[in-house]
């Protein structure tokens, strides 16, 4: 659940926010006829998806999910939907699933990332 918070506090809050880091995880699709996550959230968040000023204060924006994890497709779609926003996130494909040693793994990468310069 850790990856889904960090989406619905970093989005709306994008003021407060440089450096988001999302793990495996991101927004379902649709299904059933029901509204997908991602329509929910975008419709819910659509003011500051589209605010040129706060996607700018954005400096990193880092998803990462495991080739076998049953969250990919929904990492696929936060990603589509960011980028269908204008933000540029980095989306990193690993080995594994939904485990706590790709988290760890990814917890360095992205540090690393934030740090460097």
């Amino acid at each position: 659940m850790g990856g889904g918070h960090t989406l619905n506090i970093a989005i709306p809050n994008l003021e407060k926010f440089a450096y988001i880091g999302v793990f495996s995880a991101g927004l379902s699709g649709g299904g059933a006829g029901q509204p997908s996550a991602a329509e929910t959230f975008d419709a819910a968040n659509r003011a500051v998806l589209d605010n040129a000023s706060l996607r700018k204060g954005v400096k990193l924006l880092w998803f990462s999910t495991g080739r076998d994890d049953s969250a990919m497709a929904n990492t696929k779609n936060a990603v589509a939907l960011l980028e269908k926003h204008g933000f540029t996130p980095v989306f990193k494909e690993s080995a594994g699933g939904h485990t706590w040693e790709n988290w760890r793994d990814y917890l360095v990468i992205f540090s690393s990332e934030i740090f460097k310069d």
